[in-house]
């Protein structure tokens, strides 16, 4: 939701005599203006099981419109430092730190991103999925970084009850392009976007990001191979840092896609305001969505807004195309009136 920063001056009166200093002048400092931001937070390289090196990573995506980049093999730490040298630009692209944590664990696959980590986490112990899950947020917070928690659906490994239980992680993975990861359930399983209702129904406010998981540059557009350019987010914050950049995700300043990109996305007290950016050669509809995964209202038309009632739990966004393109609009937690 879109911030803005009230700057006031306060003028404090001095004796009235004649040697009194005039009032402080109000500062002149313009609140930093936001700025929309295209990235991927979950890629892999031959460092661990991907097929290419990280410098024909980065430059894939690079050239492809991303501004940010995190690369992260299975426990492996990947330095950016030097790529960073060779290829960010200010403003425009970096890379930033990342690692998979990952750990096996009964025939599930526990994995934790971690993002902007001082050193590398490795493989967590525990003697359940809920407690490897909780030791892994725990470690990359130790480290000054920022965790979320990959496609809970990768060999059915994470429940909603175990991952609404998980305290202080802020994000998942609502959307995997990767072809193994069951995003849309099945079998009397829960997708992870009913996944997702689950836990904000039960009070929990976590954010859903849209990721590659890409794994494979050798073979573009083979569907059955983990490619690039499947899902990202879009983060608003004022610079191109990595600290900038987290802090918005963690706060809910984004929106996951697989296709769809938004114009304007804005919450009040009152209201949600979805705004789509148009493409000639789709259609699309505007759903708000409330607690139990019910559609509050539908809108043809953009913008499109959702006036709160104060009953519904909470309010999300989502935006369908007629090509099968997804925009997830974070959540946001309506008080009763």
């Amino acid at each position: 939701m879109r911030i803005y920063i009230l700057l006031v001056a306060a003028l404090m009166s001095a004796s009235a005599t004649a040697t009194a200093p005039p009032p402080a002048a109000p500062p002149t400092t313009q609140p930093a203006a936001l700025q929309w931001f295209k990235g991927n937070t979950h890629t892999h390289t031959v460092e661990s099981d991907g097929d290419s090196t990280p410098e024909e990573v980065t430059r894939w995506y690079k050239e492809h419109g991303y501004h940010f980049l995190v690369l992260s093999d299975h426990n492996v730490l990947t330095q950016v430092d030097a790529l960073n040298a060779k290829y960010a630009v200010p403003g425009s692209f970096t890379l930033i730190k990342g690692e998979e944590v990952t750990t096996p664990f009964e025939g599930k696959s526990i994995h934790v991103n971690g993002i902007d980590t001082r050193e590398k986490v490795g493989r967590q112990q525990g003697a359940s999925v809920a407690e490897i899950l909780q030791r892994s947020v725990d470690a990359v917070r130790a480290q000054e970084g920022v965790p979320h928690i990959n496609h809970p659906n990768f060999n059915w490994s994470i429940t909603p009850e175990q991952l609404g239980a998980v305290k202080n992680n802020k994000l998942f993975e609502i959307y995997n392009g990767h072809p193994m990861v069951n995003n849309f359930g099945g079998g009397g399983m829960p997708g992870t976007e009913q996944a997702w209702d689950a836990i904000l129904s039960s009070g929990v406010l976590l954010y859903g990001i849209a990721v590659d998981d890409a794994h494979h540059f050798k073979d573009l557009g083979n569907p059955k191979l983990a490619g690039p350019g499947r899902g990202w987010v879009m983060v608003r914050a004022t610079t191109l840092s990595p600290r900038a950049v987290l802090d918005a995700m963690e706060r809910g300043d984004f929106y996951a896609s697989t296709g769809v990109e938004l114009d304007g996305y804005e919450v009040t007290r009152t209201s949600m305001t979805v705004t789509v950016k148009k493409n000639a050669y789709a259609k699309y509809r505007i759903q708000f969505i409330g607690k139990g995964g019910v559609v509050l209202h539908e809108a043809l038309d953009s913008p499109a807004t959702y006036t709160f009632k104060g009953s519904e739990g909470y309010v999300r966004a989502r935006v369908l195309d007629s090509n099968g393109g997804i925009a997830w609009a974070q959540p946001y937690l309506v008080a009763d009136r």
